[in-house]
């Protein structure tokens, strides 16, 4: 299985990407378990998450360009309210 990849994009990627388009969600401070059936790609607006998987975990903040892989099951640590836009595939 693929591991999780971050960036800090640039202005002219995240307009290519238009991420304007994407579904927005934002969480609380919390913990729980998740398991992507398909591909996100994620952009944080707002927040701090660990992200913890079977190899490690990942500090996921404000700026990052996210992708998860199909088939990641991994745990959530919210540890500042997260606001992000995800799309699919």
């Amino acid at each position: 299985m693929s591991e999780i990849k971050k960036e800090k994009p640039s202005k002219e990627k995240l307009e290519s990407l238009k991420i304007e388009n994407w579904s927005p969600w934002e969480c609380d401070p919390s913990i729980f378990d998740w398991e992507y059936d398909t591909q996100e790609t994620a952009f944080v607006l707002e927040g701090k998450v660990i992200v913890k998987t079977p190899t490690g975990e990942m500090e996921i903040n404000k700026g990052d360009l996210v992708t998860f892989p199909k088939g990641l099951k991994c745990t959530w640590d919210v540890k500042k309210k997260i606001r992000k836009k995800y799309t699919f595939g």
